[in-house]
């Protein structure tokens, strides 16, 4: 058991927990999910080889970068492309008209409609490469911080950023939403139109991401910043040279009208929740994992 657990990280055990959760979810909404039997096969192959993963990585460097790189990017793919089969499913009333109502209340209007004023061609081409980083951000700072040989924090960071997709993804699941592009379309008076790279990188991204109900909170807001603030820490050149793109893909999001503005508000929240609770939960780690390593050595 000591082996086991000196073994087992946090990035680890957050994967193998949420798959577990989420396996759990699939078996109780069972009659209502049309794929369950293949979400079931799905999330118990990524327990399966998170675990196994965790003994092969000491095999040789491929198992290795697979365990620390790899397939953390793969789960998180997988776990957000099978949202698609369970969110209506399980949770079919989408909160779309509190968040445009929410959006009122705070800003007097509506933020994607006021946004129209200062559309062009060139900043809609800007942003839509700027939003498309998100997807590379995480890969980037760990890269670093694996040349670096920050070890140590590359592992924090790691569980902290798979903390903040997962939490997203409960909330995605909680709060289902399509977004402005959707939701609002009747009331938008233009049509979001980029110069050269805009429509063929949104065309992309639809066909990866599909119609997710993955508005609120925002996870491209959560995790760029939650990236951001880890690369303060860790890298700080990473950090300015990450700052000016960070900021235009939140202002990106609600631009290009992935989401409301209150969104993005819950994005921030959704940083803020996620390093509150890591922290916690990586000092209790550190202080078990010192512990069953004394223990060990005295045994």
């Amino acid at each position: 058991m000591v082996k086991w657990f000196s073994k087992l990280r946090p990035a680890d055990t957050i994967t193998a927990l949420f798959s577990f959760l989420l396996l759990v979810l699939i078996v109780f909404f069972y009659n209502k999910i049309p794929s369950a039997s293949y979400l079931i096969l799905i999330y118990s192959s990524l327990i399966f080889f998170q675990l196994i993963l965790v003994y092969l990585s000491r095999l040789n460097s491929f198992l290795a970068l697979t365990r620390d790189i790899i397939f953390p990017v793969i789960s998180v793919l997988i776990i957000f492309d099978s949202l698609g089969l369970i969110v209506h499913n399980i949770n079919p009333h989408d909160i779309d008209y509190l968040l445009i109502r929410l959006d009122y209340i705070i800003f007097g209007g509506y933020p994607t409609i006021f946004i129209e004023r200062i559309m062009n061609s060139f900043l809609t081409d800007i942003l839509q490469i700027a939003y498309s980083t998100y997807y590379f951000l995480p890969v980037i700072l760990g890269v670093v911080l694996k040349i670096k040989k920050k070890n140590e924090e590359f592992e924090k960071s790691l569980f902290l950023i798979l903390l903040c997709f997962y939490l997203s993804y409960v909330g995605y699941i909680l709060f289902p939403a399509l977004g402005p592009r959707y939701a609002m379309e009747h009331l938008q008076e233009r049509q979001i139109s980029g110069f050269l790279l805009s429509k063929p990188i949104q065309d992309i991204l639809n066909l990866l991401e599909g119609v997710k109900r993955d508005a609120f909170p925002s996870g491209h807001t959560g995790i760029a910043l939650t990236v951001l603030l880890l690369a303060y820490r860790y890298a700080r050149g990473l950090f300015w040279i990450m700052l000016i793109p960070v900021a235009l893909l939140i202002f990106a999001t609600v631009y290009l009208r992935y989401h409301y503005a209150v969104d993005v508000i819950g994005g921030i929240l959704l940083t803020i929740v996620t390093i509150a609770i890591g922290e916690v939960y990586y000092k209790f780690y550190k202080k078990r994992w010192i512990y069953h390593t004394l223990r060990s050595k005295t045994a």
